[in-house]
Formats: structure tokens, C-alpha cells, sequence
């Protein structure tokens, strides 16, 4: 059974025990994907008033399409659920291969890195995508109803919590590949990518808290 298709408690439980995966991966990907439902929650509490309505045409047809492209941005966030576990997976079976001989050892080093490469580019998906949302957020904020300030706070806490624990498993995968270019590219992608999802989750935490 997929992991996406478990009940909430079956899901918290399958983490909750001695196998590694799902662990921090799929974990993040369900954060931000929660966030990101928090935040289609919001717009659907806002589209619907006479304080949105009368808006200008604009602001209401860039909000819609935010809407939209969030609905999108869950959908992927929810494959990645899965596709994190069916990573650490990949290099778990390349672990188990056979080194008993010169040539069995470098396939077996090759299909490590085979896999470490999967584990480092599902969790830097969710990173990306986690980052395209939040820095919409503030639009949102903006214009969205305001009885769920608390609620899109927390989206933004979510989106962020998704977007830091998945770059976690990228950082802690990268020692696993040999390229130094490729290290280099998302070593220096992690790093920048923290720096903008801080700022703008604190951002957003800072203006909430003081309209509360």
C-alpha cells in the first residue's frame, strides 16, 4: 500500500517504528503539502466574500491563479511522499548487491550513487516546489480572509518546515556522490534556498503575529 493511501494514524504508526523509511523525506513532503492545503483552505474562505469581490479584477484574477497553482504544487508535493520512501529504498538494494569480486564492487559503487543521486533530487523537488509557494504567501496574506491569518501562519510553518527537512536529506546525501560539480550545484542550491524560505517564513510569522 502506497503511503499516501494510509490512514492518518496507519501513517503516523508505519514512521513511528524500527524501519528507516518513511523517516524524514516523506515527512517533509506531507508537511509542506499539508501547508500548501492550509493554504487553498484560505483562499477558498476568501473567494467567497464581498470583500474579495470587490476587489480590483486584477488582484482577484493573481490570486486565483495562485490558488490554482497551489492546488497544482499539493498534488506533486503528494507524489513525493512516496517517491522519497521508493528512493532511500533504491540505495538500500544497491547496498545488499553482491562485492566479492573488483567487478562486482564498482557496480554495486555505481548503483549506490545511482541511488544516492534519486535521494538528493526527490528531496531538493519538494524544496523547489515548497519555495515556489512560499514566496506567494505574502499575497495571500494580503488579500486573504482575515479570520484565517492563524491558519495560513501556519501553512507558511508547514511549507517552511517541508522545505528545510527536505533539504536536510539532500545535505545528508551529498558526502554519497563523487561529482563535484553536482555537489557543488546543490550544495550552493540548498544554501540559497534556506536563506530566502527564513526570511520570508519569518516575514509572514512577524506580520501575523502583529494582526493578531
Amino acid at each position: 500500500m502506497k503511503l499516501v493511501e494510509m490512514k492518518v494514524l496507519d501513517f503516523i504508526n508505519e514512521v513511528d517504528s524500527s524501519s528507516p523509511a518513511p523517516g524524514g523525506g516523506s515527512v517533509s513532503a506531507l508537511a509542506s503539502s499539508l501547508g500548501l492545503a492550509l493554504s487553498n483552505m484560505v483562499g477558498k474562505l476568501t473567494v467567497t466574500k464581498k470583500k474579495y469581490k470587490a476587489l480590483d479584477e486584477d488582484i482577484q484574477n493573481k490570486f486565483n491563479s495562485i490558488m490554482s497553482e497551489f492546488a497544482n504544487i499539493k498534488l506533486e508535493l503528494i507524489e513525493l511522499i512516496d517517491k522519497d520512501t521508493e528512493a532511500f529504498n533504491l540505495i538500500m538494494d544497491a547496498f545488499k548487491l553482491p562485492k566479492e569480486t573488483d567487478e562486482e564492487k564498482a557496480f554495486r559503487k555505481t548503483k549506490i550513487e545511482e541511488g544516492t543521486l534519486v535521494a538528493i533530487e526527490v528531496p531538493m523537488q519538494v524544496a523547489t516546489l515548497s519555495i515556489v509557494a512560499l514566496r506567494q504567501l505574502d499575497y495571500v496574506l494580503a488579500y486573504g480572509n482575515k479570520n484565517t491569518l492563524s491558519d495560513l501562519a501556519v501553512a507558511a510553518l508547514m511549507i517552511y518546515a517541508g522545505l528545510e527537512g527536505a533539504l536536510l536529506n539532500v545535505k545528508i546525501n551529498i558526502p554519497g556522490i563523487s561529482d563535484q560539480e553536482v555537489v557543488e550545484k546543490y550544495t550552493t542550491k540548498t544554501n540559497e534556498y534556506l536563506e530566502e524560505a527564513l526570511e520570508i517564513k519569518d516575514s509572514i510569522l512577524f506580520k501575523v503575529h502583529n494582526r493578531l
